[in-house]
């Protein structure tokens, strides 16, 4: 977790929050958290890298809408996160 910028992992928060999301459905998401508007050209970068790292699964919905989803190794790196976080804020 600790090789991830915030922005990549709020989208695994953003991600574990829906049942296998779109990009365009991550992005309407995050873009009600985030002052600055996130664009294509920096959501889906940051979604291929979360992919890389085996974090997320990248599926096809139809020939032009691709689904995300955690990984078990995904969801275990953001429980282990969660853990540490509620150590020192409380819950």
């Amino acid at each position: 977790m600790d090789q991830l910028t915030g922005f990549q992992r709020d989208l695994l928060y953003v991600i574990a929050g829906m049942d296998r999301p779109s990009g365009q459905q991550i992005l309407d998401d995050i873009n009600r958290y985030i002052d600055q508007p996130v664009t294509h050209g920096r959501l889906y970068p940051n979604l291929d890298t979360l992919v890389e790292f085996e974090l997320v699964e990248k599926g096809e919905i139809d020939r032009r809408t691709n689904y995300y989803a955690l990984t078990p190794k995904g969801r275990r790196i953001l429980e282990q996160r969660q853990e540490w976080i509620e150590r020192y804020v409380d819950a």
